[in-house]
């Protein structure tokens, strides 16, 4: 039975990746910063940690014993989160750097790392009618200011532990992953599950007004968390090293999002649309190409099936909240 420690396992992903590895049979141990009473999913079965793995010394603890590591461990949120916290977001590369060196210090053999497509040069990312991005598009580098930069350092680092030390590392850009079991509100929600929530509370409050950040053309692809695992899974266990895209390429505009929750909801609302709030680029979609090729994974979900689970999870959970 292999160890296994999911760095940011008391998170959204870490939560779903934890239930995939168990019914694989994995010993699993997780690590997060935040009081295991704000872990999105905890497990009886699970070695538990809380502790901030921006420390060295805490990263070498929780990965002696272990035979592989996940990093899923990051500050992040939606796009105002990650324009507002830009140094936050690039002190997320101590965990990392010292995941890799206790790793190393710790005879860890294989190593994942979370990755986002915030790493894609922004001067690609202009026209809300872009193509997918490739895996090549990230050079010449122009990531997203902080978290982009954070990303795409840390990717560069697991190609130079593997290159140096043997380590075989695996790298995935992720794109908008989505679902339920995840944050919904408070300012680190992305947009499918703020516009889920959005217009779950007009329904709930029969308002007919909801805010929208942008003028809601700019376009992305999501992914739905249970295609994400799938594909971590097999990234994990190939023998891919260089980086390569987790994603969709149903590429969609915010207000075709916004129609497709209005359909799954039954609920009309008209759009305030806030010009003064963070956007993100243009148009950002993932081309899979590579993935595909290298390990003939392609999504399940469609964007209407995902939402559509996405939707009725806050639903509920919002009228559970407004009952207590």
């Amino acid at each position: 039975m292999k160890k296994i420690l999911i760095a940011g396992g008391g998170g959204f992903i870490g939560g779903h990746l934890a239930t995939r590895l168990l019914d694989l049979g994995y010993s699993v141990r997780c690590a997060d910063i935040k009081p295991k009473d704000q872990w999105y999913q905890i497990f009886n079965k699970v070695d538990n940690f809380v502790l901030d793995l921006e420390d060295k010394t805490n990263c070498e603890k929780v990965t002696e014993g272990i035979d592989e590591v996940i990093n899923l461990a990051c500050n992040m949120g939606g796009m105002g989160f990650i324009e507002n916290n830009r140094a936050l977001c690039m002190l997320s590369v101590l965990v990392n750097t010292h995941l890799l060196m206790a790793c190393k210090k710790n005879n860890v053999k294989k190593y994942f790392f979370s990755s986002s497509a915030c790493a894609y040069n922004t001067e690609l990312q202009k026209d809300p009618s872009i193509n997918g991005l490739k895996e090549a598009d990230a050079y010449p580098a122009m990531p997203e200011d902080g978290y982009g930069w954070e990303k795409l350092f840390s990717e560069r680092m697991c190609r130079h532990f593997t290159e140096d030390y043997g380590i075989d590392t695996k790298v995935a850009r992720f794109h908008n992953i989505y679902g339920p079991m995840g944050t919904y509100d408070g300012g680190r929600e992305k947009a499918p599950a703020a516009i889920c929530r959005k217009i779950a509370m007009a329904k709930l409050k029969n308002e007919k007004i909801i805010d929208v950040w942008g003028d809601g053309k700019q376009t992305r692809s999501f992914l739905y968390i249970d295609d994400c695992v799938d594909a971590v899974v097999q990234l994990f266990n190939s023998e891919v090293n260089d980086p390569i895209n987790i994603g969709s390429e149903e590429q969609v505009s915010i207000n075709e999002m916004i129609e497709y929750v209005e359909e799954i909801s039954n609920y009309k609302v008209k759009k305030n649309y806030q010009l003064d709030k963070p956007k993100g680029v243009r148009g950002r979609s993932s081309d899979n190409t590579l993935i595909e090729k290298k390990l003939g994974w392609k999504p399940k979900y469609s964007l209407k099936e995902g939402l559509k689970k996405t939707y009725h999870w806050i639903f509920e959970e919002i009228t559970k909240s407004s009952n207590n």
